[in-house]
């Protein structure tokens, strides 16, 4: 039987925690053409899903947390429990869709059985249907959530952008790892006082960031709207660009694509506030920003890989190419700073005390209500190839977040298909206004993109280095 990992059990916990959270994460596929008969999709998933073991397990929990769940298989697996079919209200637009997604993620999933379902959505206009897939995020993170997604369409998990982020592209440094290559027995007492040098500097690094995150959490920041209790209802609203446009603009300011949405991000919640009547001050959006750290060797692999970053968002500035620069800055130094490798520190070091202690005391400190994180905004990396549904093309993509801890908005992002889609979960009875948060998005990317090509191609934000993707 497999163990679930500190970070997995941790979002359980987060749960257990608030009775008006459902940490469950999902993906909103839009496919053209009539959809297929169900009895047809039946058949297809309960085929599919043999091939992923988390879909068909359930979790064994120990009394009083004496020992970390374990994922066992359910002996009494039915694909009906999972696989449901919904039909939306005339006129069948996006409006109706996004109602029926929050009141479909507002709901918790049974933790007597596999955790997860998936809709059938009927009545979208235009000669299209949907699927809602919901997963529980003990279960996976953005990656192994999509790499899932991937394995339920016709040609399985095919290449994903996830092998351009950072972790993909580099190892974490060892003393073992770096003496390998080089056992020469002349040379080794000189390649080993190197590679111990390099190991002492990544744990160095790693402190200092885990260091700052813990800052970051116990500052509070400004008073405002974005943070507070959730009630049990939610909405949902998404926004969508050309992704074309999203590099372009990257490409004209030389910064990464995710400095552009974080950006756009930044400008949509001033114009929020403002309309709120509240004043963006410079602490009013201290954003987590969840960070993969799987390789590309895991990929395949079921489970939670991130860390996280708590940059502040320039709310406060009203320029939105002062908004894009200082974004880049701030990103670049949080990550410079040791916050990705930081956050991983602190939950492999929780994964080393017994787990009725670390699950207790993740437990606690969820039900205290924090001050200082106000958004959530999380890239996850979309499949390279479009994607077919019982031979039905998926047209677009959306992504699904949760809310918790006193977070009322959440925003995920992925691209797929030429399209950079947003999807923002909120908090139903305090953000009314979330459809304008998503509209503002779109106009913030069309606003820098139009900026970008006046300024020409050869204008760099703070540096004439380029950068590698983000992460």
């Amino acid at each position: 039987m497999e163990h679930l990992s500190a970070l997995d059990a941790s979002f359980l916990q987060a749960e257990d925690s608030d009775p008006h959270v459902s940490l469950a994460v999902g993906a909103v596929s839009i496919i053209e053409g009539p959809a297929p008969d169900y009895g047809d999709l039946l058949s297809v998933f309960a085929e599919r899903t043999q091939g992923i073991p988390r879909c068909t397990q359930v979790l064994h929990t120990r009394p009083f947390d004496l020992g970390a769940p374990e994922w066992v298989d359910d002996p009494h697996f039915d694909i009906a429990h999972h696989l449901h079919r919904a039909a939306l209200p005339h006129p069948g637009g996006d409006a109706e869709l996004f109602t029926m997604i929050a009141d479909i993620m507002g709901r918790r999933l049974d933790r007597d059985r596999p955790l997860w379902e998936c809709w059938i959505i009927e009545g979208l206009g235009g000669n299209r249907w949907a699927t809602v897939m919901k997963i529980h995020h003990c279960i996976a993170d953005g990656i192994a959530t999509a790499q899932m997604l991937a394995r339920l369409s016709d040609d399985g998990a095919g290449e994903s952008f996830a092998g351009d982020i950072r972790a993909a592209r580099e190892s974490s440094p060892s003393i073992l790892g770096l003496l390998r290559p080089r056992l020469n027995p002349l040379t080794w007492m000189g390649d080993a006082w190197r590679a111990t040098l390099a190991a002492g500097s990544a744990a160095e690094h790693a402190v200092v960031g885990a260091a700052e995150l813990t800052a970051h959490v116990l500052t509070a920041g400004q008073e405002s709207s974005l943070n507070g209790p959730v009630a049990g209802m939610r909405r949902y609203s998404a926004a969508s660009v050309d992704l074309a446009v999203m590099k372009g603009a990257a490409r004209d300011f030389d910064v990464t694509l995710n400095d552009v949405a974080l950006a756009a991000i930044t400008s949509s919640y001033r114009a929020m506030l403002l309309d709120r009547g509240e004043t963006p001050g410079p602490h009013a959006l201290r954003t987590l920003v969840p960070v993969s750290m799987r390789s590309v060797g895991d990929f395949d692999v079921t489970d939670n890989r991130v860390s996280a970053m708590l940059p502040l968002l320039p709310v406060d500035e009203p320029d939105p190419v002062r908004q894009l620069e200082i974004v880049h800055r701030r990103l670049a130094q949080a990550k410079g700073s040791g916050q990705r490798e930081g956050g991983s520190a602190l939950f492999a070091a929780a994964g080393n005390l017994p787990f009725v202690i670390s699950a207790w005391t993740i437990r606690l400190l969820t039900r205290l209500p924090q001050k200082s994180v106000a958004a959530l905004a999380t890239n996850v990396p979309g499949p390279r190839g479009r994607q077919r549904v019982l031979g039905r093309n998926v047209l677009e993509i959306l992504p699904i977040p949760p809310i918790a801890l006193h977070l009322r908005t959440g925003i995920a992002m992925v691209s797929y298909a030429g399209r950079f889609s947003f999807g923002i979960t909120a908090d139903f009875d305090s953000a009314p206004d979330v459809d304008a948060l998503a509209r503002g998005i779109e106009d913030a990317v069309e606003h820098l993109a139009a900026l970008g090509r006046s300024r020409g191609s050869t204008t760099s934000v703070d540096a004439p280095a380029k950068h590698p993707p983000a992460s």
